[in-house]
């Protein structure tokens, strides 16, 4: 299969699944918002008249820059800033130049100029890398932006084979001992950003560089977490909001354990559709019979690698339980991964456990040398900063197990227990779950998958009816997002509304 596209739908656009993440993120301190354009605070005033000065990316045909920041939002005289990583292609035309266009991949912890190298810029229909400047940005704490780091590469790698379905008091204690490694790894390598990465803060840096390049509006797409940051910058600036686009919607009312529960429940839906399709093909390693007998053979895969772990060509990593659980999270976010997940499956019960974990990696951004992107250390920054935890400590993820296992009987428990993870961050949340409504802005397009894994279609249409100006646009089908994923029914809507700025009729589905 395609390893940049499993790359880019699993590892760059992770919501809230995986040994790390406590839920996706919403809110951050109150801010009054209006419908007219914000006038600019006199303290912001030098950041948001800068100049930003365009060199050579060494990626052909893209080019870099870097934009300041303030570090605090709250004292913007201080001194203190941060460094934003900008990428633009400029529009290729012909026709008429729209502005810029930017996009997000999600996470959080994606890199926007990552994204934009290796797809939206070349790979968006061509009518709309004419009309556009293609730009991206890595948000506050993520990749070259000032960037969150917390554990090394082989401290990363032992973090990431803890055993998150605890069958004992002993195993209970080495996973909340792993969380709190983690987190103090945090707090020793990142002080200085990790009180400052929220979502919020983010979405203001994205209105500084609307503002730099030059645009009245801006004009966005966002996917997964994106649609929050997207959706979040439409509640503080509705008077800024141009055409943009959130596919693979959150939902910014859900609390973190809500938000946990259902993305549990989406992963068993996409599981589950899996299922079905390995049922009937002649490789599949599940067996024949119905989705739940299928997930009954999963089931008794994992336990038995909980047990004896199986070689997978890394003396160091052993395919056991967690990494086994990640590398077929991984693959169920695209439904193209499915052949080599069958693939992987087959081999790991052979005894090679190789395949599943390329697939972990992938979703860990894990390179061939052992180190690993930041994306998984932004990830928890951010979470843990936007909303309270999910949980408390142990004994809540005991009260609320049955829930999860019956959200999912696959997927239940180990994602219970990872979203403990926020229990023991060095830094209080400033974030709250609440509505959304951007009042007075542009019509708002959300895009919603029926059977998308990481945010359920539900959160899709939550958000598309809190925004006083969203629409609803629905694709019934499997994976995670719909744009550029091969509807030409969703394809076509997109571009119409990024090109002629005329969204979608209600209700539309493809």
């Amino acid at each position: 299969m395609d390893t940049s596209r499993l790359l880019r739908t699993a590892g760059t656009v992770i919501a809230a699944a995986g040994l790390l993440v406590s839920g996706c993120t919403t809110g951050g301190p109150e801010v009054a918002a209006s419908a007219e354009p914000t006038a600019v605070p006199d303290a912001l005033r030098p950041y948001y008249g800068q100049k930003l000065s365009w060199r050579d990316c060494g990626v052909p045909g893209f080019q870099c820059s870097t934009m300041k920041a303030p570090l605090d939002y709250a004292d913007p005289g201080s001194g203190q800033d941060v460094e934003i990583a900008v990428a633009r292609k400029q529009a290729t035309g012909p026709g008429k130049r729209l502005g810029s266009l930017l996009v997000n991949p999600g996470g959080p912890g994606g890199s926007g100029i990552g994204y934009l190298q290796a797809y939206a810029g070349i790979g968006y229909p061509a009518a709309v890398r004419a009309q556009y400047d293609m730009v991206s940005f890595d948000p506050r704490g993520v990749a070259r932006s000032s960037p969150v780091e917390c554990l090394t590469g082989p401290e990363m790698d032992r973090f990431t084979q803890v055993d998150q379905t605890p069958d004992d008091p002993a195993e209970r204690a080495k996973l909340v001992a792993a969380f709190k490694e983690f987190a103090k790894g945090c707090e020793s390598r990142s002080k200085r950003v990790l009180p400052h990465v929220s979502t919020v803060e983010a979405a203001r840096d994205m209105d500084m560089l609307r503002a730099v390049l030059g645009d009245e509006k801006l004009n966005y797409v966002g996917a997964s977490y994106g649609t929050l940051l997207g959706a979040t910058y439409a509640d503080l600036f509705p008077g800024h909001v141009g055409r943009l686009v959130l596919d693979g919607a959150m939902d910014p009312s859900r609390s973190a354990l809500d938000l946990n529960r259902d993305q549990t429940a989406g992963f068993e839906t996409a599981f589950r559709s899996f299922a079905k399709d390995c049922a009937k093909q002649a490789d599949c390693p599940l067996g024949r019979g119905g989705p739940d007998e299928v997930a009954q053979r999963l089931k008794e895969f994992f336990r038995k690698v909980d047990a004896q772990p199986v070689p997978s060509g890394d003396p160091a990593r052993p395919l056991g339980e967690a990494l086994a659980t990640t590398g077929v999270i991984a693959a169920l976010y695209d439904e193209s991964a499915w052949p080599q997940l069958r693939e992987a499956l087959t081999a790991a019960m052979d005894g090679d456990g190789a395949g599943l974990l390329a697939l972990a990696d992938s979703y860990y951004e894990r390179g061939a040398d052992g180190s690993y992107a930041n994306l998984m250390y932004a990830n928890a920054a951010v979470n843990c900063l936007d909303q309270p935890p999910a949980f408390s400590g142990p004994e809540a993820v005991d009260a609320a197990l049955p829930s999860f296992e019956k959200a999912s009987p696959v997927f239940g428990t180990g994602l219970a227990w990872a979203s403990l993870n926020c229990a023991y961050w060095p830094v209080k949340a400033t974030g709250t779950a609440k509505p959304l409504k951007a009042a007075g802005a542009a019509p708002i397009v959300v895009v919603g998958t029926t059977r998308d894994p990481a945010t359920p279609y539900q959160w899709a249409q939550a958000l598309a009816g809190q925004l006083d100006s969203g629409t609803l646009l629905t694709y019934d089908g499997d994976g995670h997002t719909a744009y550029g994923r091969g509807s030409d029914c969703i394809d076509t809507a997109i571009n119409r509304y990024l090109l002629e700025g005329l969204p979608p009729a209600a209700g539309k589905r493809c």
